[in-house]
């Protein structure tokens, strides 16, 4: 298992950037709760399923199987 940014740049900026703006909170949630803190509760459990691989929802992250 391994956990990545993103391999395009462009989207990791744009995430980094509404990071800041909200103070680490994903940018892409209306709530700003600490499960929404980056990296968010949803992805975690994401990453603790060996079967799950993909991106976290703002696709700043992303998770592997190998």
């Amino acid at each position: 298992m391994a956990v990545k940014l993103n391999d395009n740049a462009e989207v990791v900026a744009r995430v980094k950037e509404g990071l800041k703006r909200t103070g680490g909170y994903c940018p892409c949630r209306l709530k700003h709760t600490e499960d929404e803190r980056c990296i968010c509760k949803e992805f975690r459990e994401q990453i603790a399923d060996p079967s799950f691989e993909g991106f976290c929802h703002c696709m700043l992250y992303y998770k592997s199987k190998d």
